[in-house]
């Protein structure tokens, strides 16, 4: 396939996934205002999405996908772990305690944890614009919380928004690891049984409340059934976005793949105006902006990263997608 046409196709993947993630929190707070936790709420997305995805790789894969997965097993479990259970579920308690798009504006702050780690965990001189990138950030983020009024953001909310961006970076420096070893079914399936283990070990899904999927429950103004809330997080901002996502991992460059990532924030914030009817304050969208623009940077500029005399760094370019 000629390379515009690989990019091209990656780039379709990438806004795709983009918009398909970006519409899981409405859809994520309406079932919990109607009485799942957030992490009931979690561990339902992620166990239908293995239910779904494991039957579809011993189908199309066999034998061939689970040699596949058994190779890799221990970056599919890390993966599993903190890139679609602490994702999922650290930005669903923030959604549940904070608007939708700022819950996904601190989700994106990712690559200003990438810098850190790299500065302070793995002691590697990092560019002056990337510490540019994380002051930039960091002023979004006081924006957002309104310091100078005393945190009135959600501390709880905020924390959490914060550990779903730790989760993200993960996410993607695992992806671009196991790109080769285990394609984006076997990846996301294998993921997706790590994760609902674990959640249910912690979600107490024992206690969930059932009848919420056969209740028609608010979301906004509007009410639709229960079922059709999970079947939407399930199938589409979860299977369809997880391998949508990951192909477009695939095929484009970090920097095109760290751009069209943003796109999630706005879908996001479009899909909570018309189903929630949630605003934003005017400091929220202006530090929500600052946010994602030194996160832009911090990501652009840590690729630039040369640490050929640290053997245990990763590559600059997996770096680059941890940002994203």
């Amino acid at each position: 396939m000629p390379m515009y046409s690989t990019k091209s196709v990656g780039l379709g993947f990438a806004v795709f996934s983009a918009i398909t993630f970006g519409g899981s929190g409405p859809f994520a707070k309406a079932l919990i205002g109607a009485g799942f936790s957030p992490q009931q709420a979690a561990w339902l997305r992620i166990l239908g999405a293995a239910a779904v995805l494991v039957p579809l790789v011993l189908a199309l894969r066999g034998r061939a996908g689970l040699r596949s997965a058994r190779a890799s097993w221990k970056s599919l479990a890390l993966y599993g772990l903190t890139g679609i259970a602490g994702c999922q579920t650290l930005f669903f308690i923030a959604a549940s305690r904070l608007p939708v798009g700022v819950a996904l504006m601190l989700e994106f702050s990712g690559p200003v944890l990438v810098v850190a780690w790299l500065k302070f965990g793995q002691k590697v001189a990092v560019p002056r614009s990337a510490a540019i990138g994380v002051s930039i950030a960091l002023v979004g983020l006081a924006t957002v919380a309104e310091i100078w009024s005393g945190l009135r953001i959600d501390l709880i909310g905020l924390l959490a928004g914060l550990g779903a961006a730790a989760c993200q970076a993960t996410y993607f420096i695992l992806i671009d690891k196991l790109t080769g070893a285990a394609d984006p079914l076997v990846m996301t399936a294998a993921g997706s049984v790590v994760g609902a283990f674990v959640l249910t070990l912690i979600a107490a899904p024992w206690g969930t409340p059932w009848h919420v999927l056969v209740d028609s429950i608010a979301i906004g103004e509007r009410h639709a059934p229960g079922w059709v809330m999970a079947a939407w997080l399930i199938l589409v901002s979860t299977v369809v976005a997880y391998l949508a996502g990951a192909a477009a991992v695939q095929r484009l460059s970090a920097p095109i793949a760290g751009a069209v990532a943003y796109v999630e924030v706005v879908a996001a914030c479009v899909f909570a105006l018309i189903l929630l009817g949630e605003t934003l304050r005017t400091n929220q969208i202006i530090g929500g902006a600052i946010v994602l623009a030194g996160a832009f940077v911090a990501q652009s500029s840590v690729g630039k990263v040369a640490s050929p005399e640290i053997p245990d760094a990763p590559p600059t370019d997996v770096l680059d997608r941890a940002a994203i």
